[in-house]
């Protein structure tokens, strides 16, 4: 494998030019000391078992995270759940969420244990994404945009300080027993 090093002032930028043709382009990297990383996509699960799925022994340097759902089901209605957590383990408690689900109505969902997805219905098959992003001091905040089969859309927001560094995520339900029957859950990490 081969790398390019380049070396220059301690003040400025570095441009990197590519020859002038179409479809060209310039990378202008700004003076400054970071450590820069690829997305890293992890292993798609299948949610067709059990009653939580764990991404865990996530790395430090993490400040974004996207947690993917693809045709989410659970065997009961109690809502779907995110929750984040450190070392020590997933934090259900201090978080600050909330959830609304959009469709002949208005339901609106508060959370303390967790990321919740308003809609609780066993037929709903879920998709869509949410996305966790650190504004520093280990604290979290989520957004996300969640499509359901029966023609529901859920929008969640929120956020979470956590006692450490974040290691690992976890896609569960509000009562814990409820066991998912369908579709996959994956993450994309990235720093």
């Amino acid at each position: 494998m081969s790398s390019i090093v380049i070396s220059g002032d301690t003040s400025g930028s570095v441009t990197i030019a590519a020859p002038a043709v179409a479809g060209s382009n310039t990378l202008t990297l700004l003076a400054a000391t970071a450590t820069s990383s690829v997305n890293v996509m992890g292993t798609a699960v299948a949610s067709t078992s059990g009653t939580s799925i764990d991404f865990t022994g996530l790395p430090s340097w993490i400040k974004r995270i996207t947690v993917m759902l693809v045709g989410v089901s659970t065997s009961g209605t109690s809502l779907v759940r995110i929750q984040i957590g450190d070392s020590g383990g997933i934090e259900n408690t201090g978080y600050a969420s909330t959830s609304t689900s959009l469709d002949t109505g208005i339901a609106t969902n508060s959370a303390t244990a967790g990321f919740d997805m308003n809609g609780s219905l066993a037929a709903h098959i879920r998709s869509g994404n949410i996305v966790l992003t650190t504004i520093g001091s280990n604290i979290w905040v989520a957004s996300g945009v969640i499509k359901s089969s029966t023609a529901q859309t859920v929008i969640l927001a929120g956020d979470k300080t956590l006692s450490d560094v974040l290691t690992q995520v976890r896609i569960t339900t509000v009562n814990g027993t409820d066991t998912f029957d369908a579709g996959s859950v994956n993450i994309m990490y990235e720093g």
